[in-house]
């Protein structure tokens, strides 16, 4: 029996009974605080990441923060959140090897502070061809690579 490997879009669109919302539990409460958290769908977090225009940036916190909103949530996880960008930033990359032009703009997408994700496609000279391209400077501390000051540039995703 052989075994065929999904596709990157194929991962996208399995939605896997997402978004759903959660209490948050005694556990996870140390970390997260008190509240409801969502599981956003991986198309969710793409929809956002697409909405970014050239010359703006936004952060998985700040997906985050439209997610929350979104479901009525406390929070929005952040393990899943940062899983589908990654998942959403390799299916664009899929796209564009197959020809198509008008994909996600993953690398508008940062983490945390504004670094670049390393485990995007093309890793971090990619990221920051993409960006140079688009007007801003990166800066790297330590073995690390950021915008610099990114917060000025963040794009507006939805009405909070």
């Amino acid at each position: 029996m052989s075994y065929k490997r999904k596709t990157w879009q194929e991962k996208l669109k399995n939605n896997k009974g997402y978004p759903k919302v959660f209490e948050i539990d005694r556990a996870t409460s140390k970390r997260w605080g008190e509240g409801t958290f969502v599981i956003p769908a991986p198309m969710e977090v793409k929809e956002l990441m697409g909405k970014v225009p050239k010359g703006k940036l936004t952060t998985i916190d700040e997906l985050r923060k439209v997610l929350a909103h979104r479901h009525v949530a406390t929070i929005a996880c952040p393990i899943t959140t940062g899983i589908f960008a990654w998942i959403a930033a390799h299916a664009a990359a899929e796209s564009h090897a197959k020809g198509q032009n008008n994909i996600t703009p993953y690398w508008r997408t940062l983490k945390s502070k504004g670094e670049l994700n390393p485990k995007y496609p093309g890793g971090i000279p990619s990221l920051k061809r993409k960006l140079g391209g688009e007007g801003h400077a990166i800066i790297q501390k330590g073995k690390r690579f950021f915008v610099k000051d990114f917060q000025q540039r963040l794009a507006v995703l939805d009405d909070p």
